[in-house]
């Protein structure tokens, strides 16, 4: 791939800005029902872990239109995490501010910091610079793993990208080559759905 991935990114001893998807499904009490999209991000998260980086994960739940909904936290998505990695994920009650420089201001190498639901704030999909340089002072690098809000010109998607190092994350790595393998080089017969 003739992209620059996480691998090419010196993450030692600094603060990784993680783009995941975990927009995934919630049943009536808030619990989730398919944690496909969070452990898709896994072997990215693992990776910088491994490496001595401090990660903090941005993500969107929903579509709360810009304002708060209670419903709509990433919460529950940061205590599933933790079973799943075996670690405590600190969660910071807003993705900018003060609440969110204090959490990202006392991270350590290996540990990990969900910021709350991007889209509580408007500017976020409206791709605001400003709201990008605020997300961006957070980390010294980013990493895009949110293969599933990619085509999205977001300020946690491309925004950013004006304030940080970036690179592809492994679960967007592989769905690109995945990707450019069926264009340049399809099994046949071939079909696109589009």
């Amino acid at each position: 791939m003739d992209k620059k991935t996480v691998r090419d990114l010196d993450v030692a001893g600094k603060k990784v800005l993680v783009r995941v998807d975990f927009n995934v499904p919630l049943n009536d009490k808030g619990e989730i029902t398919d944690d496909t999209r969070i452990t898709a991000s896994l072997p990215t998260i693992q990776y910088l872990l491994e490496q001595k980086a401090a990660v903090i994960l941005m993500a969107h739940l929903g579509r709360p239109k810009g304002q708060v909904k209670p419903e709509l936290s990433l919460a529950p998505v940061a205590n599933h995490l933790g079973k799943l990695l075996g670690k405590k994920i600190l969660f910071a009650p807003d993705c900018v501010g003060e609440a969110a420089q204090a959490a990202a201001s006392k991270l350590k190498p290996g540990h990990i910091l969900l910021l709350e639901n991007l889209r509580f704030h408007k500017e976020e999909e409206k791709n605001d610079m400003e709201f990008a340089e605020k997300l961006a002072s957070l980390a010294d690098l980013y990493v895009n793993d949110g293969f599933g809000v990619s085509h999205r010109a977001h300020a946690s998607v491309e925004g950013v990208t004006h304030f940080l190092p970036a690179a592809a994350g492994f679960l967007l790595e592989k769905e690109i080559q995945y990707v450019g393998q069926a264009v340049t080089n399809p099994l046949h017969p071939f079909v696109a759905i589009i």
